[in-house]
């Protein structure tokens, strides 16, 4: 796993959701992380010191992994960024049916007052 830059990861993330549009997904995960082990925070709690958490962000596509750390401070900006890549690749879901509202509506008035009243 390859630990990136914010924005070498955007960049990482967009060529692996190209390389994905014709077959093969990609996993993105987010996770609170502080990047220190459980014996390094408990020596900051005992030591009053506080602790800074970041956001862990993981992306496969069952070949390559690649990650990246976000604080606090940048996570508006990287958000928005993420965003926008995702609105841009999300173009080979398939669109939901639906079915008309009044076409609904009277097969719902239709089916109830054929159902048989129980003695």
């Amino acid at each position: 796993m390859v630990l990136l830059q914010p924005d070498p990861f955007l960049n990482e993330l967009t060529s692996m959701f190209e390389s994905s549009t014709e077959s093969g997904s990609v996993w993105v995960t987010l996770k609170r992380s502080s990047l220190k082990s459980k014996v390094q925070r408990n020596k900051m709690k005992t030591a009053g010191q506080p602790i800074e958490y970041r956001c862990l962000i993981r992306a496969t596509d069952g070949k390559k992994t690649i990650s990246t750390s976000v604080g606090a401070k940048d996570h508006q900006r990287f958000q928005a960024s993420y965003a926008t890549i995702l609105k841009a690749h999300m173009t080979a879901l398939k669109k939901r049916e639906r079915k008309d509202r009044k076409k609904a509506a009277e097969d719902k008035k239709e089916g109830g007052s054929k159902k048989p009243k129980r003695a």
